[in-house]
């Protein structure tokens, strides 16, 4: 339990230099659930009723706990996220950074809230809240969601601010003619064969999002008795585009299995204009020591 050790200390050094009952309330939530980085809906109620917060109030509050999953071993910088759900539900996200590898392995704060919230089968994400103002990047990555013209950001200096107003005369998957866009539902037929590890990476790729490339694809990781699945997230800029295989380690993370071993990794990934078999060969090699199990996936 290593990591989660490292976890459980860095909360605990928070409540002390907080020394408030929100942050300790949601420090004793999240170890009670096994470091699982959400809030289900009736949990935020609770909590918001005993501290008389209103549900942002609160997710202001969160920040910082969400910070202490940051993985950071470049930049020593760790930044918290929340995404709050359509129904309340508050998904955590954090920062992470792959040592020996390049920098656009990377994983922003923002992505990682969303990715959780996506995963976890959220709909549509009504508010973000961060501990720092997001940058361009992740202003990009947002302005891809089916929600964008609505979401708010909420920073602990500022408070309901539109994303549009961080992104004037903005470029969207609109001016690029497309119409269903992130997190909107959509499913493309594959052919889905192989073991149960095959088959999820299939359905993950099945249920990604890549109206530009049409290069569809998803991850299946096994970590012990779990399998932990993550998804493709292209965008309209291109370069603010989510990998499939950060999206499974950074639910594995948030799922509190990150001390987890994982014994095999699966890309699925059917023949678009790109590929992102490369990229995720050598981050599979450089952080958990495997060999990728690669399937090209064809339409049923």
């Amino acid at each position: 339990m290593v990591f989660n050790s490292a976890i459980l200390a860095r909360f605990e050094k928070l409540v002390v230099e907080k020394n408030d009952e929100v942050t300790q309330a949601v420090v004793e939530q999240l170890v009670n659930q096994g470091f699982h980085g959400q809030l289900k809906a009736e949990i935020v109620q609770q909590l918001c009723r005993k501290f008389n917060l209103s549900s942002v109030e609160l997710a202001l509050g969160c920040i910082s706990v969400a910070a202490c999953y940051a993985i950071t071993p470049v930049s020593a910088f760790n930044v918290g996220a929340v995404a709050i759900g359509k129904n309340g539900d508050f998904y955590f996200g954090a920062n992470q950074e792959f040592s020996g590898e390049c920098i656009q392995q990377s994983v922003h704060a923002e992505q990682s809230a969303i990715s959780h919230a996506w995963l976890a089968g959220e709909s549509l994400i009504t508010d973000v809240v961060v501990n720092y103002t997001p940058c361009g990047h992740c202003r990009q990555f947002m302005n891809e969601l089916n929600s964008s013209t609505s979401l708010k950001v909420h920073l602990p200096h500022s408070q309901n601010n539109l994303l549009q107003s961080y992104l004037p005369d903005s470029f969207g998957p609109k001016n690029l003619g497309i119409e269903k866009v992130l997190f909107d539902e959509q499913l493309q037929s594959f052919e889905v064969k192989g073991d149960k590890l095959e088959q999820a990476a299939i359905q993950a790729a099945a249920s990604s999002y890549a109206p530009y490339s049409r290069a569809f694809s998803g991850v299946a990781l096994q970590v012990g008795e779990h399998i932990i699945c993550g998804k493709y997230m292209e965008n309209a800029a291109f370069n603010p585009t989510f990998l499939p295989l950060q999206s499974a380690l950074n639910y594995r993370l948030f799922l509190g299995l990150a001390d987890i071993p994982v014994s095999r990794a699966v890309l699925a990934e059917s023949q678009g204009t790109l590929s992102s078999k490369a990229i995720t060969v050598s981050l599979v090699k450089s952080l958990l020591g495997l060999e990728l199990e690669y399937i090209s996936i064809q339409t049923a």
